[in-house]
């Protein structure tokens, strides 16, 4: 009887107004175990990048993938969403040798892959692959905000990782967009000027 080989799927960064969307797949080893493994949003930043190493090192494959905020602006959130699912997916399969049997989304939609799938609605709370993956698609997204505050410090980024806080309304309206932001979502749009068609 061949192994059964399932992937947990998951998010960061479908709220804010700037950065791409990111997303992880794991698929955990039975036997070599990850303890503590929970909703990313559950722990501290410094308990996800312990995390964050330890999936890398004990997981039996994992991937990341992710949408840029062109590609948000142009297909929409949720298309971007799926489309960074299914590359965090892809680039599993580069470290399995091939398609896991089965990937559990978390949420209530599924990507178009070419192996069953099943959606499950707060699934990072419920499947430890799906808590895996949220750990690798929020520490990942983070670090790419830190970057991009660097670059553009005078969004505070690394403070609010481009979500919509009072902070970043203030700073858009005095800095207006850079290119890191998704000007398809109103506030962006707004401060743009840009009027939806």
């Amino acid at each position: 009887m061949s192994v059964i080989w399932v992937c947990g799927v998951d998010e960061a960064g479908r709220g804010p107004l700037a950065g791409a969307v990111v997303a992880g797949a794991v698929v955990l080893d039975p036997e070599n175990p990850i303890t503590g493994l929970k909703d990313s949003k559950k722990l501290s930043a410094a308990r996800r990048e312990f995390l964050f190493e330890q999936i890398q090192l004990k997981a039996k494959a994992w991937g990341i993938g992710e949408a840029s905020p062109i590609e948000i602006d142009q297909i929409n959130i949720l298309q971007a969403t799926m489309l960074a699912m299914r590359r965090a997916i892809e680039d599993l399969t580069t470290r399995l040798g091939g398609w896991p049997d089965k990937a559990l989304i978390d949420g209530n939609r599924c990507p178009e892959l070419p192996i069953s799938a099943e959606a499950i609605v707060k699934g990072d709370t419920k499947e430890p692959a799906i808590s895996a993956a949220s750990i690798l698609a929020k520490v990942t997204r983070d670090r790419q905000m830190m970057a991009l505050h660097d670059l553009h410090p005078q969004y505070g980024f690394a403070q609010h990782m481009g979500y919509p806080t009072q902070a970043h309304f203030a700073a858009l309206k005095e800095f207006g967009a850079c290119d890191q932001h998704r000007r398809s979502f109103s506030p962006v749009r707004h401060v743009l000027g840009l009027h939806s068609r």
